[in-house]
């Protein structure tokens, strides 16, 4: 038997339950993995409240949209990878479990030194920040501002945008000032007169602006950047419709995931995994998740 995180109707993180049930089996083209490690985004909050619904709306639901763990079962058709193999991937709504299965396109192999909680908190986060980055197009020399830039998503986009050669600006709360200064980015205090603060760090302007918050950021990003187009946020539907800036999503591919995972495991990227619960403890990781002051990851560890 394995186990699973569902819930049975939209609500807060006392919905999810853990039940017990028969491990998938892999079809054509998939394999099964045995998850050591899931990684928890502020989107599986969302999902489980409700902030998705639509009319017909089925339940039980799951979550979870990246893991790692080791292959246990691969269906017709899969020449790589092999029972046994130690990977990390992408599925949609289904890593808070022993088990999940997916296609074998939508893994890559878990470099040795990489620990499982940061392999299993990579994929989205990781995927999300290198495709932020390339479609505002920061290039060497240019200052780009990042909002909650010691969130998951803040903290690869700043070192991605770094290696680039770019100047990176991130917004924080006071006590993670130390901790962008270590990624290489520039600490201001988000609130009123972030702005004004951030003039007086770059008077040249910025050039794009990258928002994982929506609001503020988003009134702040359209005071400061000229092109529209180079304001991107993962969260504010509305704002990318009426201002005319771009709604990015994470677009996931093993190829990316390699890269960012031989980066990880070389020292050459940092992900740290402030929080590690129980499969058992999914509640609680939504509960610290829902603060909205986790730096990094928050993972989900299986045995």
């Amino acid at each position: 038997m394995g186990r699973r995180v569902v819930f049975f109707a939209y609500g807060g993180p006392e919905v999810l339950r853990l039940i017990e049930e028969e491990p998938p089996e892999p079809g054509v083209g998939e394999i099964r993995v045995r998850v050591r490690a899931a990684g928890v985004n502020p989107v599986d909050c969302k999902i489980r409240s409700g902030a998705f619904a639509a009319p017909g709306d089925t339940f039980p639901q799951s979550l979870g949209n990246e893991f790692a763990g080791v292959v246990d079962a691969v269906g017709p058709g899969v020449a790589s990878p092999s029972v046994g193999d130690e990977v990390l991937g992408f599925t949609v709504a289904a890593a808070y479990a022993d088990h999940v299965v997916v296609p074998a396109g939508h893994v890559t192999a878990k470099p040795a030194g990489l620990p499982w909680e940061v392999a299993g908190a990579l994929s989205a986060v990781g995927q999300t920040a290198h495709h932020a980055v390339r479609e505002l197009g920061v290039a060497p020399g240019e200052t780009l501002l990042v909002h909650a830039a010691a969130g998951g998503v803040g903290t690869v986009a700043v070192q991605l945008a770094r290696d680039l050669g770019a100047r990176v600006i991130g917004t924080a709360r006071p006590r993670n000032h130390g901790y962008l200064r270590e990624l290489g980015a520039i600490p201001v205090a988000y609130g009123p007169g972030l702005a004004e603060r951030v003039r007086a760090i770059a008077p040249e302007g910025v050039d794009a602006a990258l928002d994982a918050v929506g609001g503020e950021a988003i009134t702040v990003s359209l005071a400061l950047v000229r092109d529209r187009r180079r304001i991107g946020t993962l969260v504010d539907d509305e704002a990318a419709a009426v201002h005319g800036i771009r709604r990015l999503r994470g677009a996931r591919s093993a190829g990316t995931l390699a890269e960012l995972a031989a980066r990880c495991a070389s020292g050459a990227l940092r992900l740290p995994v402030t929080r590690r619960y129980p499969l058992a403890a999914a509640a609680d990781a939504h509960r610290e998740m829902e603060t909205g002051h986790v730096r990094g990851k928050i993972v989900l560890t299986l045995e």
